[in-house]
Order: structure tokens, then C-alpha cells, then sequence
């Protein structure tokens, strides 16, 4: 009988001892350097793949300036003022990217030399629609598309006013936007049927994600102008380069064609902005959610993928020397309006 009594905390023991050595296992397929048979410290284990030749790696995205200091003149009020929100340079940088500006009413042949420096180009949010910046905005556009000809892959993203000038060139009428009542609100996405989003901004969206954009409201919209998809479709410049994506519907229930995507180039235009739900703080209707978050991360992950492709590798010397970490940004979120940080831009600053 005692010698019962002693078996239960044997058979104990020996279960804890057990469990312990199962859990120190490694999982099948998993082995560490002690189960191997080779304990030398200089052997290293992990095999780095080779990078693929015919992608950089060290990708640079120029994003044009624009007009204005971003704050109705109250940070500066010079004549020759430009800014970029720092959410546009943030998105491209979340991507993995590096930024130099574009400003837009530097000496033309200084602002295209720095155009020769980048993979790919984002025009910004705003409200100028005629003059010098529209006539640089074409001619970068124009520039853009005579690249990717060339055989360069040249990614372009033009976002709310971006895709309005856009529409503007492209269809070669100034007058073709109309207006809507898309200002300061969330909304969602609704797909085209059957879109096929394989080379769209969403190819890499997880299907859940994609299901919820189209019934909640994860992107942000603020802008005054728009094109109906009769409109757009019944353009025949603007229906031959474009496939439409998404719509939305303003706040009087008029439908507007939301996004874009080129069907020769790698150009995406957006009419809601992809950079705020992660960036940006002052509007009140910016969506912050997770979901909201992941949208931005993968339209930067997007754009900078395509950036990858472009071969254009010029000297780091000429790169670092124009780089938007040349540049400080201002704060300005303290308004509790627009935009919470700008780059300010009053005189060229270059080494080329």
C-alpha cells in the first residue's frame, strides 16, 4: 500500500518532465543549431536571397508644390510661396520611399532637372486650376507619359485636385468638372461591376478589406468638383485612357467617379484622399480607424511597389542635395483646420 502511495508523486514528476521537454521542442521542420550537429558560432543559418535586379530599391518620388502656404497665408504670405503637406510626403515615405520636391514655379529647367532625380510623381490636393501651375502640371504629366513610352516605368498619382487637372488635360477641357458636395466627410467606395482590380491601387487589398470599403465609410473626401461616370464615359479622350474603379455619392445623392486607373500607364487618380486617415488630425471627419489606416498603408505600398520598377538610377550626390530632408516643416495644427504639417517654399534650394 505505502508503496502506492510514493507511486503518485512519481508519476507526477515524471508528467511535469514530460510536458516540460514537449515544450521545449522545436516545431516540426524547425531546428536549432544544437540539433543540427554544428555548434559553430561562425556558421550563420538564414540565406539572404539575391535582390532582383530589375527592381530599385532605393526608390524617390518628387511631389510637385503648391501655390499658397497651406494656411491661408497665415504662416507666409509671400507672392512666391509654395507648400506640400507633409501627409503627401508621409505616404510616400509609409511606402518606403524617399521624397524631393517639386516647386512648381522654380526656373523651369532647374524644376525638370529635379524631375530626372525621381521614380515617380504625386500631384496634390489643392485648388489652383489655371495659369503656371496648370501649365506645369501638364507639361510634368506630358513628361511622365513620354517616360513610360520610353520604356521607364513612371508612376503617377493624382490625388482630388491632381486628378481634376487630369481630367482637365486629358480631355482638353477646362470646363468638364461639376460641381458636388463632397466637403469634410467619409465615405465609401463603391466598385465598379465586375472591376477587375489586378494593376489597380486595391490588387493587394485582403478581400475583407475591399468588401469593407464598399459599406463603410474608410476614406475621406474634400473637394467641391467632380465628374459624373455619364460624363467621364461619355468622353471619349477620357474613356480611352481611364477605366473607372470606384464611385461615390455626394452628400445630395449625385454619383462621381471616385477612382481611376490608366489603362497603359501607371497613372491612378484619386477623388478622396488616401494620405489623411493616417496623417492628418485637423478635419473632423477623417476616418482613424484600423481599417481606415490600412487603407493608407496600402495605397503608399502601392505607389512605391510601382516606383520599384523604374530603372532610373541617378547619382546619390544629386539625390541627397535635393531631398525633402533639406527642408523643415512647419506645425501648424494648433488652427484645428486643414492641414497639421507643410513644407514652406519661398526660394529655390538646390545642388544640381
Amino acid at each position: 500500500m505505502w508503496g502506492y502511495v510514493l507511486l503518485l508523486p512519481l508519476l507526477s514528476v515524471c508528467k511535469d518532465i514530460i510536458a516540460m521537454a514537449k515544450a521545449t521542442e522545436s516545431p516540426a521542420g524547425i531546428f536549432l543549431p544544437s540539433q543540427t550537429g554544428v555548434n559553430d558560432s561562425r556558421v550563420f543559418y538564414s540565406v539572404c536571397s539575391a535582390p532582383d535586379p530589375n527592381l530599385n530599391y532605393k526608390p524617390v518620388i518628387g511631389i510637385l508644390s503648391h501655390p499658397g502656404d497651406g494656411a491661408s497665408g497665415r504662416l507666409n504670405n509671400a507672392t512666391n510661396v509654395s507648400f506640400i503637406a507633409a501627409s503627401y510626403v508621409k505616404l510616400a515615405e509609409a511606402g518606403g520611399a524617399r521624397v524631393i520636391p517639386l516647386i512648381y514655379n522654380e526656373p523651369e529647367e532647374l524644376l525638370f532637372q529635379k524631375l530626372e532625380l525621381v521614380n515617380g510623381v504625386i500631384f496634390t490636393g489643392g485648388w489652383a486650376k489655371e495659369g503656371l501651375y496648370y501649365d506645369i502640371v501638364k507639361k510634368i504629366f506630358n513628361k511622365a507619359l513620354e517616360r513610360n513610352d520610353a520604356g521607364e516605368h513612371f508612376p503617377v498619382y493624382a490625388i482630388c485636385l491632381g486628378f481634376e487637372l487630369l481630367t482637365m488635360i486629358i480631355s482638353q477641357n477646362t470646363d468638364i468638372l461639376e460641381k458636388v458636395d463632397a466637403k469634410n466627410s467619409a465615405s465609401s467606395l463603391q466598385f465598379v461591376e465586375n472591376v477587375n482590380t489586378e494593376g489597380t491601387v486595391f490588387q493587394r487589398f485582403p478581400p475583407d478589406l475591399l468588401k469593407k470599403l464598399s459599406t463603410d465609410c474608410l476614406v475621406m473626401q474634400n473637394h467641391q468638383f467632380g465628374i459624373s461616370p455619364g460624363s467621364f464615359e461619355g468622353n471619349l479622350a477620357l474613356s480611352q485612357f481611364f477605366n473607372i474603379v470606384t464611385t461615390c455619392t455626394d452628400g445630395n445623392g449625385k454619383a462621381y467617379v471616385s477612382t481611376v486607373q490608366s489603362k497603359k500607364y501607371p497613372v491612378t487618380g484619386f477623388q478622396w484622399h488616401p494620405e489623411k486617415n493616417a496623417f492628418e488630425w485637423g478635419l473632423s471627419r477623417i476616418p482613424h480607424s484600423e481599417d481606415a489606416i490600412q487603407v493608407t498603408q496600402l495605397a503608399a505600398n502601392h505607389l512605391v511597389s510601382e516606383a520599384r520598377k523604374s530603372l532610373n538610377r541617378p547619382s546619390s550626390e544629386k539625390v541627397l542635395s535635393n531631398l525633402i530632408y533639406n527642408y523643415k516643416p512647419t506645425y501648424c495644427g494648433y488652427e484645428g483646420r486643414g492641414y497639421d504639417e507643410v513644407y514652406i517654399f519661398t526660394q529655390q534650394r538646390s545642388l544640381l
